[in-house]
């Protein structure tokens, strides 16, 4: 697999990608109403109930990625063969109240374990499927069509099963770190 940080400060150009930018503009939205919250079980719940499948910024997002994909910027980046792939759409920024945004693609009927990595604030995942039996795994179980949201201080590898899906990921302040090593114990905010 490649070096982790190879797309640490590279960007989609969102004026060569205008699905990109609405993408953008879309999670801007998304961002401020959510903004104030804390990324764990908590919050996973609630964007399920309120931002779910049938949401319009939940399908708006998950269009954009769709497009994306078929357009070559969004998950772009090759990790580990076609089948696992990466692309920072943003940097943190003020007009993403301090998120970063990413799509990671993900492809194999069987469960298939991407690089391991902890999220030093959390992490906010829009399960975008590609197809529509495709599962991530998240810290409460799998999850289909809607979000994932590991608390701070969480670590895994990513987990994709039954088909190809992108998680569309909002971390806070872009933190996330691949120095952390599988049977560490988790924090409390699962």
């Amino acid at each position: 697999m490649d070096n982790p940080g190879i797309l640490a400060n590279t960007e989609v150009d969102l004026e060569k990608n205008p699905t990109a930018k609405k993408l953008v503009t879309t999670c801007r939205e998304f961002f401020s109403e959510v903004d104030n919250l804390t990324p764990g079980m908590a919050l996973e719940a609630r964007l399920n109930r309120a931002y779910g499948p049938g949401n319009r910024l939940y399908e708006d997002m998950c269009r954009y990625v769709r497009e994306g994909i078929k357009e070559g910027w969004a998950a772009n980046v090759e990790l580990d063969g076609p089948k696992y792939r990466r692309s920072r759409i943003c940097l943190p920024s003020p007009e993403n109240r301090f998120f970063s945004i990413t799509t990671v693609y993900m492809d194999s009927e069987v469960e298939y374990s991407g690089q391991y990595h902890v999220h030093p604030y959390g992490e906010i995942n829009c399960v975008v499927q590609i197809d529509e039996s495709a599962e991530l795994k998240g810290m409460q179980g799998w999850q289909g069509a809607g979000w994932t949201s590991p608390g701070p201080g969480t670590h895994h590898h990513p987990q994709v099963r039954k088909g190809a899906l992108v998680a569309l990921f909002f971390l806070p302040a872009g933190r996330i770190s691949y120095n952390m090593k599988p049977g560490q114990p988790q924090p409390l905010s699962i």
